[in-house]
């Protein structure tokens, strides 16, 4: 894997031609060469299905309902096939619940099979005894379970009722089959920073790994961002516990933005869209970023000519990513080389310019920006498609949790279970 525009790293490398980018920077440093862009990205997530039997209130993606258009299993592995020709080192896959799609196992296996590593995230509803030891022998799949309260009062607010016990049921049954350092991944929010400690231990008592990330509001989570996202104070709080704890726990370069505070956090603390990182999404949309679902950051899709390769290295958007930002207001900032400005995606629902700071900007310089916005909430951009199950909005009218409902078919032979089923947990009997 190289830096586009320069020779290429192996005699059998792509000739697909890449995009002309300035001339990478004399530099020691990792995430300045990465700003400029590389050949394939080093991972990306991949949603397979919006179909989903959750619906956490700050979903990223909306989603809930099967989009009919998404890809089918064969362009999923004609996409698998890309990405080992373009030396992908893995590929995060998510949704939605990707587990409910039928195929979800034929493409894990299609995908180790072609040397293209797995991880993927899972609510944990299909996470049985026996699929648990399917995945303990595998050397290419890693698992992450979503849990977002170290409580189901604080868990179930966000994600339903009966989502924490799904999901400890989940951790149980890998860490009973033998399947060590599985991901516990949790979104920080207002109502879980106190549980910091909690959520560790729970890590430790399964033997698995705490992965911390940053909500973002972004799609459902744009509607609940005012009610989630972490005050100044506890933004202080995540930090100085990153600090004592951030070499054994995970955090995917979320919180970038606390590095105002003083040391940079490990990880590359780097926006790595469009350069290290993309989004494919169900129908073969790719987006510069998992948290940026909207046609200002779509690149493209893999069923164009050229395919995923030519997205990723001729994109008009992703050409314009690459080139050197000048950091805007944030570059007099005395932080700004740690902190580069914050998250794309975040500033961008929120209304803030991109070249600005983050809405949580730690020395307040984004507040001072959002007081100005709070007559035009209206006018803030939305997601490009809301994929939310029906009752949904209803069900978030107030501040309460959101039901979780799994369907059940009392007569499967009877009723038989169509591909296009909209459910995407038709004909599923989850575990006792």
């Amino acid at each position: 894997m190289t830096l586009l525009g320069t020779a290429p790293a192996r005699l059998d490398a792509p000739t697909t031609s890449a995009p002309t980018t300035s001339a990478p920077p004399e530099t020691n440093r990792l995430v300045d060469l990465f700003e400029y862009g590389l050949d394939a990205p080093i991972c990306l997530t991949w949603e397979l299905t919006y179909a989903c039997n959750l619906s956490c209130v700050h979903c990223l993606s909306s989603s809930g309902r099967r989009d009919p258009r998404e890809l089918s299993t064969s362009e999923a592995k004609g996409v698998i096939d890309e990405l080992q020709r373009m030396q992908v080192f893995y590929v995060n896959i998510g949704g939605g619940e990707p587990t409910v799609r039928s195929d979800f196992w034929e493409l894990v296996d299609y995908a180790t099979a072609h040397q293209v590593g797995v991880k993927f995230s899972t609510n944990g509803v299909k996470i049985t005894p026996e699929v648990a030891r399917r995945l303990a022998g595998s050397d290419y799949v890693d698992v992450q379970i979503s849990l977002d309260g170290a409580t189901a009062e604080v868990n179930d607010h966000v994600r339903g009722a009966g989502s924490y016990d799904t999901a400890m049921r989940a951790m149980q049954n890998m860490a009973d089959a033998g399947f060590k350092g599985f991901k516990i991944s949790v979104v920080c929010t207002r109502q879980n920073i106190g549980q910091l400690d909690e959520f560790k231990a729970i890590a430790d008592r399964f033997d698995a790994q705490l992965r911390l990330t940053r909500l973002r509001p972004s799609g459902r989570g744009a509607d609940v961002w005012d009610e989630l996202h972490p005050t100044q104070a506890q933004q202080r709080e995540l930090y100085d516990w990153l600090v004592l704890h951030g070499e054994g726990v995970l955090t995917g370069d979320s919180f970038f933005h606390l590095s105002a505070f003083g040391d940079a956090l490990p990880g590359l603390n780097l926006c790595g869209a469009g350069r290290v990182v993309c989004l494919i999404d169900p129908v073969g949309d790719v987006y510069a970023c998992p948290f940026a679902i909207h046609d200002e950051f779509l690149a493209g899709n893999v069923r164009s000519e050229g395919g995923f390769a030519a997205v990723w290295r001729e994109s008009e958007l992703f050409t314009r990513l690459r080139q050197p930002q000048s950091g805007g207001a944030c570059s007099s900032c005395q932080f700004f080389d740690t902190c580069k400005g914050g998250c794309m995606a975040a500033k961008f629902f929120t209304g803030l310019p991109l070249d600005g700071p983050d809405p949580e900007c730690v020395q307040g310089y984004g507040d001072e920006l959002l007081k100005g916005l709070k007559d035009k909430q209206d006018v803030l951009p939305k997601p490009s498609g809301d994929h939310s199950h029906r009752t949904t909005r209803a069900a978030r009218s107030g501040n309460g949790p959101v039901p979780l409902t799994l369907s059940r078919r009392e007569d499967l032979v009877a009723a038989p279970v169509s591909a296009c089923a909209e459910n995407p947990l038709a004909g599923f009997r989850p575990p006792t």
